[in-house]
């Protein structure tokens, strides 16, 4: 029979506190990976670069979501889960800018969507003084 005490024997594996700490880090590696995924908008239709390359981490990324309507022939700009006017994230983007000088900007668009749109973005983080500026594509 095997006690909790200093008696002879090996000591009993517990493994009630060991499924305790998996389900915790589960959780925890849940929600953050919600979060992350959060940022790209699903329903944008990338365009198709089949040289492009693949990025290598996505640190210090303000992701850019620009949306083509084609019913209203207009685009919506998302950035951080929220439609933004482009002149008023530039303080935003300023911020971003003097907290961390490595900070780029990531561009998701619909490859339907006007190039002045595209622009806009891109003008917007270079006065915010951002000029490394990526483009999502797929890679069919």
């Amino acid at each position: 029979m095997a006690s909790s005490g200093g008696g002879e024997g090996e000591p009993e594996f517990q493994i009630a506190p060991m499924i305790d700490v998996l389900l915790v880090l589960l959780i925890f590696f849940m929600s953050i990976a919600t979060t992350a995924v959060s940022r790209y908008d699903q329903a944008i239709d990338l365009p198709i670069a089949p040289d492009a390359n693949k990025k290598e981490d996505s640190v210090g990324e303000l992701v850019f979501n620009v949306a083509w309507r084609p019913q209203t022939q207009t685009a919506v700009t998302m950035f951080e889960e929220h439609v933004v006017n482009l002149d008023d994230v530039v303080a935003t983007l300023t911020a971003r800018k003097k907290a961390d000088p490595n900070v780029r900007i990531l561009v998701r668009s619909d490859a339907r969507t006007p190039v002045r749109y595209v622009s806009a973005v891109i003008e917007a983080g270079a006065r915010a003084g951002i000029s490394d500026v990526t483009f999502a594509t797929l890679s069919r």
